[in-house]
């Protein structure tokens, strides 16, 4: 079964000048070319994580301007798909993803995860957009110029986009930029709901009626999301699937628990994989890109029809890219 998974966070770990990691193939990360292609990988989202001071001085050993180290990360990225082009390429459309499939490639997508970098500038959105990013994920876990956060204080996690991230939402629409409100607070999400005119996505959020993480979806956002077109792609860090967010233990059976609920509750056009592999940690049961068929195996056991496993894997993800990615 081929598939699209949403969100990985595996080049921050090409940014560490320590190690010299391969995309091609290495023992680092979770995510890699050759292993992409052993589990069947039709695409790969690759996000440009924007770390913290004290993230940067952890992975890099310094703190790097937002710019240089977007250019590094997609510079990396470009390198290693242009040393690698018989097996992969970088896509900027549908209709790459269409035509590298025909050639035999996988596509690699890039994304930012925390639009931060954009400081309140259309010029900067038209900026990475022509570098070849096509989803924003538009706040991390802190306020920026988009809006605020998914955050434990009520007040906070009720407010909504601020001037810039509304006109930026409908500015990324025009561009062919998809939205993506992973990490944006409940208000944030809902403006993003009523402002967005193209389908936007849920990157790596889960069911927070199974887990109350307050990065997950409630059944509302599930269906809202549902109703725009758009999609969740299902984490596969421990807090985003256990009952009890403290626990460290990610398996198979509780990612069905919850494709299960996000399908019963938004309906079978609403699924799709959101791994955050190598932004995640904990016990998982997958650690690697390639043991992702192990999840259509179970929900074939489980009683998901062919097509039904053919959406999560990949049909409902390239319909979003379809109609919100030029």
């Amino acid at each position: 079964m081929k598939f699209i998974d949403l969100h990985c966070d595996t080049l921050m770990k090409t940014a560490d000048s320590k190690e010299n990691i391969s995309l091609l193939e290495n023992e680092i990360t979770s995510v890699d070319f050759k292993r992409m292609k052993k589990g069947g990988s039709l695409a790969q989202f690759f996000a440009v994580f924007m770390p913290t001071e004290e993230i940067f001085k952890e992975y890099i050993g310094k703190v790097i301007d937002d710019d240089e180290y977007i250019d590094t990360l997609v510079s990396t990225l470009k390198r290693e798909i242009d040393a690698n082009k018989d097996i992969i390429s970088l896509a900027v459309s549908h209709d790459d993803i269409i035509r590298n499939e025909k050639d035999g490639r996988m596509s690699a997508i890039l994304t930012i995860e925390d639009g931060r970098s954009a400081q309140g500038s259309m010029d900067k959105l038209k900026h990475y957009y022509d570098m070849g990013i096509r989803l924003i994920s538009l706040t991390w876990n802190f306020e920026n110029c988009f809006g605020y956060p998914n955050s434990d204080d009520k007040e906070v996690m009720g407010r909504g986009m601020k001037k810039f991230g509304k006109e930026a939402v409908e500015y990324m629409n025009e561009l062919g930029m998809i939205v993506d409100v992973s990490h944006i607070s409940d208000g944030g999400f809902y403006d993003v709901a009523k402002i967005s005119k193209k389908p936007f996505v849920a990157s790596h959020s889960n069911s927070r009626e199974l887990s109350p993480h307050k990065r997950n979806l409630t059944d509302h956002m599930i269906r809202t999301l549902a109703e725009k077109g758009g999609v969740a792609g299902v984490n596969f860090a421990p807090p985003f699937l256990q009952p009890d967010t403290t626990t460290d233990r990610s398996t198979v059976e509780l990612m069905v628990r919850h494709l299960d609920h996000l399908k019963n509750i938004g309906g079978e056009d609403v699924v799709a994989l959101g791994s955050d592999f190598d932004g995640i940690g904990g016990e998982l049961e997958i650690d690697s890109i390639h043991k992702m068929p192990m999840i259509f195996e179970a929900l074939e056991k489980s009683g998901w029809s062919h097509s039904q496993i053919e959406k999560i894997a990949y049909k409902n993800t390239l319909r979003v890219i379809r109609e919100s990615m030029k």
